[in-house]
């Protein structure tokens, strides 16, 4: 299970059966749930928690101290879920004292190659990261986000839940739940209604989203204007989602 060539510290904590493969390193102040495989040249710094049944390939760098220059070796974490796939050479800083001390990513995540999530970033579960999106300090993802590749994401960005980026796209501002954004600077396009309907969303529901999207950005309404106008609407927990994902925005949302 455990490599002849892989170096774990003696103050790793690592479940029974977690693999690690060929000259990977799991330093101190790691834990590792069941289930769990690394790969190999790996290395995983702490304080790090992972939880159970992660995949993580070869390159990958997890836990690392983070990129800030305000980052003076203070004992921040990172915290993943479970059921996670961190494809090669994804990176994983942990976070800093500016913010909660925390990096945090949650469960069934696929982070592609070469993504970079960066310190005291808040990543959701469910979602896609393709090849070399990147998330810069404090930024905070919802559940079920999919970033296309390439995708660069501004540091204190917010980006609400199912919301989705093409390719290349560069996300200055907050991205409201479900919305589909691109471009340089992105712009928002549409909504992510195909996702809705994979998910078993009833037309009703699709349907009143539609309207939300109408009055966000086609009736020349202000923020403030257009969230009266949604609260108004009939309610459910899909268009809550999106409401929430409005009132929660500190940079402004993507237009």
């Amino acid at each position: 299970m455990i490599h002849p060539t892989a170096i774990i510290d003696p103050a790793a904590e690592l479940a029974e059966d977690v693999q690690v493969g060929p000259y990977s390193i799991i330093g101190p102040d790691v834990k590792i749930g069941a289930g769990t495989v690394i790969g190999p040249h790996v290395v995983v710094n702490g304080p790090t928690t992972i939880g159970k049944n992660n995949r993580i390939f070869q390159f990958a760098s997890v836990g690392e101290e983070c990129q800030d220059k305000k980052y003076k070796g203070e004992p921040t974490r990172l915290e993943i879920g479970d059921d996670n796939i961190i494809r090669e050479s994804v990176t994983i800083h942990r976070g800093t004292i500016q913010d909660n001390s925390l990096t945090k990513i949650g469960s069934r995540n696929l982070l592609m190659a070469y993504v970079h999530v960066a310190h005291d970033c808040m990543i959701g579960d469910d979602c896609i990261f393709a090849n070399n999106a990147s998330v810069a300090g404090h930024a905070h993802v919802g559940n079920g986000v999919i970033l296309g590749g390439m995708t660069g994401v501004h540091q204190f960005c917010k980006i609400g839940s199912y919301a989705m980026t093409s390719g290349c796209s560069l996300v200055l501002k907050d991205i409201p739940a479900y919305v589909m954004v691109s471009g340089n600077p992105a712009q928002a396009r549409s909504m992510n209604f195909e996702g809705m309907k994979r998910r078993g969303w009833s037309k009703e529901v699709i349907a009143n989203l539609r309207n939300a999207y109408k009055l966000i950005y086609r009736q020349g309404l202000t923020l403030e204007q257009a969230l009266v106008e949604l609260e108004a609407m009939p309610a459910s927990d899909e268009l809550q989602i999106l409401i929430d994902s409005l009132k929660a925005s500190e940079r402004g949302i993507t237009r």
